[in-house]
């Protein structure tokens, strides 16, 4: 039997992960001096309230090691394996925490995978690999799969502004934007698991149509391509993109996701994000 473990930061609903069984480990969420786990003590409504009070920009830690050990204790007995899969080991500490925990159970088959991605992206990835083994693939098969399925996955998404990336330390080859952004609107992508620049715009309303386009450059049209769209109290503008590509595609049904409080510390308020995978 294998168990697939996820984290907070695959943007799926956490009601969600429970029906599926799927075991999920928070990410901390840090104001000062005080810390929530994002999966029981914080949701990203909260947050947002927290962040418009606080004089000082969060920050984010990974789950330690220590969260990761009971899991492993109960779903690693009688020869089953684990499969953690991880967001980009660039940009979260979770990849590493789920290695150093990984050491203390030396005969045990536990596997860590960094998706190089991140959000609904990753989240896209941990459901397949999870529909993988309940379907009896075995261990090895999923981890080549999960690979694969990886290395065409794609996500945009738009910020408001660049201060909490660059703040953040998360910022990565969209550095270069910030001299040159004044009122431009910036189009992010996660590229070999950093933040690098896709484009920019002058206009939200202009910089939503170029998102949608660069999707439109590569994504499937037979639904293969497992679109998601995200975002942080922007509701309207996700149901338009949403709309906006189930027309083009000719596809329907594309889940909007909130984005979680551990991401939403880096790219901040009012962020919009389409993710995807292109063809294999």
């Amino acid at each position: 039997m294998v168990t697939i473990i996820a984290d907070t930061t695959t943007s799926l609903p956490l009601d969600a992960l429970v029906v599926l069984g799927i075991p999920t480990l928070p990410q901390i969420i840090i104001f000062g001096d005080k810390e929530y786990r994002d999966d029981s003590e914080l949701d990203t409504e909260t947050f947002l309230k927290l962040l418009k009070a606080s004089p000082v920009l969060p920050k984010t830690s990974a789950p330690s090691p220590d969260l990761y050990r009971p899991l492993f204790n109960k779903y690693t007995g009688n020869g089953n394996t684990v499969i953690v899969i991880t967001p980009s080991a660039d940009v979260s500490g979770t990849f590493r925490a789920a290695t150093v925990a990984r050491e203390e159970f030396p005969k045990a088959d536990i596997r860590v995978i960094d998706s190089r991605t991140i959000a609904s992206g990753l989240g896209s990835i941990v459901l397949k690999a999870h529909e993988w083994a309940m379907a009896g693939v075995s261990a090895d098969e999923i981890e080549k799969k999960v690979i694969d399925l990886s290395a065409h996955q794609k996500v945009y998404f738009m910020v408001d502004t660049l201060e909490y990336l660059y703040k953040g330390g998360r910022i990565g080859g969209a550095a270069a934007l910030l001299g040159s952004l004044l009122q431009m609107k910036p189009i992010l992508t996660v590229k070999d698991g950093r933040v690098e620049s896709a484009d920019k715009q002058q206009t939200k309303k202009k910089a939503i149509t170029r998102m949608i386009n660069l999707v439109m450059e590569d994504c499937p049209r037979d639904g293969s391509g497992m679109v998601t769209v995200m975002h942080c109290d922007a509701e309207e503008d996700a149901r338009d993109i949403c709309v906006s590509l189930e027309e083009q595609l000719g596809i329907h049904d594309i889940p909007i996701y909130i984005l979680p409080s551990a991401i939403v510390v880096h790219a901040g308020p009012k962020a919009l994000a389409v993710s995807y995978f292109t063809a294999q």
